[in-house]
């Protein structure tokens, strides 16, 4: 588990995905893309590391994740096969804010 700054770009080390993280929790946690943990974007990824079954509902291009509690927000900027998480809990989609009608 590491502390996860506003900010930082990471990549999945199982899949293409990558985001940048638009908030953060004041403690360390750890964020998963296919069940294994992501990795900077200059990192190497561990050897033998596969996406988990259970975790490939893949990741959209330019979608912003976040957990119940929102409590993290990260933003999808490569997609791929691997689902987010965080400590594990899936991330998902955020929606859209309605906006209100203009009379």
């Amino acid at each position: 588990m590491a502390e996860i700054k506003v900010g930082s770009r990471l990549r999945s080390a199982v899949c293409a995905t990558e985001v940048m993280v638009v908030a953060a929790p004041d403690r360390d946690v750890e964020l998963t893309c296919g069940g294994v943990p992501m990795i900077g974007m200059d990192d190497d990824p561990p050897p033998g590391a596969t996406i988990s079954s259970e975790e490939a509902k893949g990741t959209l291009l330019g979608k912003r994740y976040t957990n119940d509690a929102g409590e993290i927000e990260v933003l999808c900027t490569k997609p791929g096969d691997g689902s987010l998480g965080l400590d594990g809990e899936l991330l998902e989609p955020k929606e859209a804010k309605t906006l209100p009608s203009s009379d």
